[in-house]
Order: C-alpha cells, then structure tokens, then sequence
C-alpha cells in the first residue's frame, strides 16, 4: 500500500509539473507573438492542456485520499475541455469579421486574410 501511495503522489506531481510548465510556456508564447491571430494559438492550446493535466491531478489525489472519485471536478474537466477551444475560435473568428491586421510573417490562414476577394 505504500508504494501505491507514493506512485499515486509522483503521477500526481508529474501532473502538476506537466500542467505548470504548459502554461508557462502558453503565457511566453502569449507574450513574444507579434499579432493576434498567432497570439490567439498559444493561450487557446495550452490553457487546455495544462487545466486538463492540473484537475486531473486533483481528482488522483484526492480519490486516493478519500476513496471517492470526485463528480464536480469530472465535470468541470469536461466544461474546460468543450469551453476553451470554442471561445477560442470564436474570438478568432470575430477577429477575421474586423478584419484585424495580420504580420507578414504569419503564414496559412483563410481567405477572409487576403487584400484580393472576388465578391462575384
């Protein structure tokens, strides 16, 4: 039983550090990208990787310390999951509606992007 505990608190602990370190990493991107659309990548992909990672972590920890596995946690997972993408992609698409300036640099992106549309 004892070395359950202990893997149970290092799987936990990796988990936290996981998350921890996405996000960070969610933040420098957030920071150091030049216009909008490519700011808009970090935050909307690590927020979900790192709360994903963090809330499992609280659920290993405390099933294992309670014995119950916690349904408030399993669902707020599951909100976090479905919730951070969608708003993501709907500031970005709210952004190509106001038509916001992009960097010569980032590269891709819909038409909505291009100087030149044919309105025929």
């Amino acid at each position: 039983m004892e070395y359950l505990g202990f893997f149970i608190e290092l799987v936990v602990a990796l988990l936290l550090v996981c998350g921890g370190l996405t996000a960070v990493i969610g933040g420098i991107g957030m920071v150091r990208f030049n216009d909008f659309y490519m700011r808009m990548h970090g935050p909307a992909m690590s927020s979900t990787m790192a709360l994903g990672c963090m809330i499992l972590a609280s659920i290993l920890f405390f099933w294992f310390h309670t014995g119950t596995p916690s349904f408030p946690e399993l669902i707020l997972t599951l909100f976090v999951l479905i919730t951070a993408p969608v708003s993501a992609h709907l500031l970005t698409m709210s952004a190509l509606h106001l038509k916001l300036p992009r960097q010569s640099n980032t590269q891709g992106g819909p038409f909505e992007l291009n100087e030149k549309i044919d309105q025929d």
